[in-house]
């Protein structure tokens, strides 16, 4: 079983996706806002903890994101 990240398999799909019209390019919109929501609130939190808690995992987590 693959386990998802932030974005969900539909959600990376809207997110990707060039010329939505419509109904599409609304559900675009509400997967933005749904990701954004995500960032603000539990992941922001997640990442607290493992600062605080488990320096290693955090070291391994901004270096997979934050790319340089």
């Amino acid at each position: 079983m693959t386990r998802r990240g932030l974005l969900t398999d539909r959600e990376r799909e809207l997110i990707q996706a060039d010329n939505l019209e419509g109904d599409e390019l609304d559900r675009r919109y509400q997967a933005v806002s749904r990701v954004r929501t995500k960032i603000e609130g539990r992941l922001a939190d997640d990442v607290d903890i493992l600062k605080r808690s488990h320096p290693e995992l955090y070291n391994e987590l901004q270096e997979a994101v934050c790319d340089e």
